[in-house]
């Protein structure tokens, strides 16, 4: 089988087969396909799509181009929720102690954020002594025991795709719808979950920015989970707004600590409710509206703030930060944002937001860059509010006093004022099943 002929085939519109998918992947992974007839063959995908089929076989040979997990050794049914990236998506670290608190599992395997889009072990990793890299044995252990742990991903599961995305990233392929479902799957599928929800982002905050695309994402990675034999469902939710207040991973963790105390953003507090129901709902816990009630229940009465506290504690982080969110350090520098004029917050350029953040350090450009846990904005006006002049609407902090103009600057332009207020979408546009 020649790579050549195979690139020639997608290059010229024609459907691939399982075996020549399986040939490129594994013969990739080896080293045995060099990365300038890989490039090739993504940006034939980029630009001539690939069936359902195709898809489902490539996100297959990305899941098996690696080790794949057995957590057939945890107790009970076992749960997942990935996000597709936002900002200000801190969703995990209130979704997964909601449900753990519930008796459902969750053994989760999380990424770091590159770009605009935060990541969740990043946002761990803001907490003094937290461990995000602990050997399988030792992850299945504590899940077991408490039930819940969150970790980052494991190098040898779906080496595939860590060298696509690579490769992706340089070529201007990363868009390709295709290529982010053999993406996000490939990677969820070598872990041996039994459920999994997916947050399905759109807006300009995310990387599928009209529901159209959002949905046919959404539809394609439901269908290969519920091929490979998942409980699967996936939520639509707007990006077209920062969720919540804080962005930035120190920030963002004191933000979640609220929310599970029952004092986090309404918006926020309504998408985790949301998220945690429709997995304890797949996790055959009761109808929908039973499993909502359960959700709001386990913050009203502390459970699942409590399950965060063991989580952090049973991870090696220092649990007192989460009791006192006062004790996490603060930036060296900070500055306030104004508006400069008076109306209504009728839309914000919810990437430029994130952007802002990674320059004041909350992010980074590449996978090398070190991230300054304390940076990151705390929004003090959102869309939809009203603004007068001279009034904060955000405020930036940082270790780098020289970033804050720039990021002003950014906020400013990616604010957008208006005389009457905005028709607001709900937070939840579609579910796809």
């Amino acid at each position: 089988m020649r790579t050549y002929e195979i690139i020639q085939k997608k290059r010229d519109g024609k459907e691939l087969s399982e075996a020549e998918i399986r040939h490129v992947i594994e013969g990739y992974v080896k080293g045995e396909i060099p990365d300038y007839q890989m490039s090739a063959l993504c940006m034939a995908i980029y630009f001539r799509g690939m069936t359902l089929e195709e898809t489902a076989a490539l996100t297959f040979a990305v899941r098996d181009s690696g080790e794949t997990l057995d957590f057939s050794e945890i107790n009970g049914l076992r749960v997942d929720k990935h996000s597709t990236g936002g900002v200000g998506d801190k969703t995990s670290l209130v979704v997964a102690p909601i449900v753990a608190s519930l008796g459902v599992k969750v053994a989760k395997m999380s990424g770091r954020g590159l770009g605009h889009t935060g990541g969740t072990i990043d946002k761990l990793e803001a907490i003094p002594g937290f461990q995000t890299e602990i050997p399988v044995d030792e992850f299945k252990k504590i899940v077991n025991q408490i039930g819940i742990a969150i970790v980052g991903q494991n190098a040898d599961l779906a080496p595939a795709d860590k060298l696509l995305y690579a490769l992706r990233d340089v070529t201007a392929t990363v868009d390709s719808l295709p290529l982010i479902v053999s993406s996000i799957m490939g990677k969820k599928l070598a872990a041996d979950d039994d459920c999994i929800v997916l947050d399905v982002k759109t807006g300009s905050g995310s990387f599928m920015k009209t529901p159209e695309k959002s949905r046919e994402l959404a539809a394609q990675m439901v269908e290969i989970g519920r091929r490979a034999g998942k409980r699967i469902r996936a939520l639509i939710t707007d990006m077209d707004r920062p969720l919540g207040f804080a962005i930035g991973n120190s920030l963002e963790v004191k933000e979640a600590i609220e929310t599970l105390k029952g004092e986090g953003p309404e918006d926020l507090t309504e998408l985790c409710i949301a998220l945690s129901a429709h997995i304890l709902e797949l996790a055959k816990k009761g109808e929908y509206s039973e499993c909502e009630a359960m959700a709001r229940a386990a913050i009203e009465n502390g459970s699942a703030f409590a399950k965060l506290v063991e989580m952090v504690k049973a991870q090696g982080g220092d649990e007192g930060y989460i009791l006192s969110p006062e004790r996490f350090q603060t930036a060296a520098y900070s500055l306030d944002v104004k508006a400069e004029e008076s109306g209504y917050i009728v839309k914000v350029d919810t990437e430029s937001y994130g952007v802002a953040s990674l320059l004041l350090g909350a992010g980074r450009n590449t996978k090398e860059d070190v991230i300054d846990p304390t940076a990151g904005i705390v929004l003090r006006k959102k869309t939809g509010e009203y603004v007068e002049k001279g009034e904060t609407i955000a405020t930036l902090y940082s270790g780098k006093k020289e970033s804050l103009t720039a990021a002003a600057k950014r906020i400013l332009a990616a604010t957008k004022v208006g005389k009457n207020p905005p028709k607001m979408q709900p937070l939840v546009l579609d579910i796809v099943e």
